[in-house]
């Protein structure tokens, strides 16, 4: 089959402007895959011949499940879950506000006054003021930290349900599946 070498320059023109339909791709791909290419067109046809080389080298519709399968028999078929974790470093994340705020706190006193006795050791309603100011402080900040903290659990809980997906489920073709 001899395609008409003009014809095929057309078709090049609208390839390169991404004006090419389906048909048209493959017939510039049998073209090239031919060995009567014409010496004008000898350095386009490496690229075609590539990507018939790639299609053949595409991946299987089953590789993410394969991998999966394979990750969790290395793991002894356990999944490795980081909610623990996000768990603890909330609690750690909670008293090393309280012991900050404690030491800038005794700071700010020391400072105020080193060598007198200060107004809170001598007057108890102070004191407690001051303290239920500080609290209120941590507390208010601890709150942000714990609504941070729920967006983290949002992404773990999306994570699993998406590792607890049926095996049998079909997947999308790997072109159209979405990383986030």
């Amino acid at each position: 089959m001899r395609m008409d070498s003009k014809r095929i320059e057309q078709l090049l023109e609208k390839y390169w402007n991404a004006e090419t339909s389906l048909e048209e791709e493959q017939e510039l791909h049998q073209f090239f895959q031919s060995s009567n290419v014409p010496d004008n067109l000898k350095e386009t046809a490496p690229l075609f011949r590539y990507f018939e080389e790639e299609k053949s080298r595409s991946l299987d519709k089953n590789f993410d499940t394969d991998v999966t399968k394979k990750i969790r028999q290395r793991q002894g078929g356990k999944t490795v879950s980081m909610t623990n974790w996000f768990q603890i470093a909330r609690v750690a994340a909670g008293v090393a506000v309280v012991v900050a705020a404690v030491y800038l706190i005794g700071h700010e006193v020391r400072k105020s006054s080193p060598n007198e006795i200060t107004d809170t050791e001598s007057d108890p309603k102070l004191a407690f003021e001051q303290t239920k100011k500080a609290l209120l402080m941590i507390s208010k900040n601890f709150h942000t930290a714990q609504n941070e903290a729920k967006k983290i659990n949002l992404l773990n809980e999306a994570e699993e349900k998406i590792q607890r997906k049926p095996e049998g489920e079909k997947h999308l073709p790997a072109e159209k599946k979405v990383n986030i």
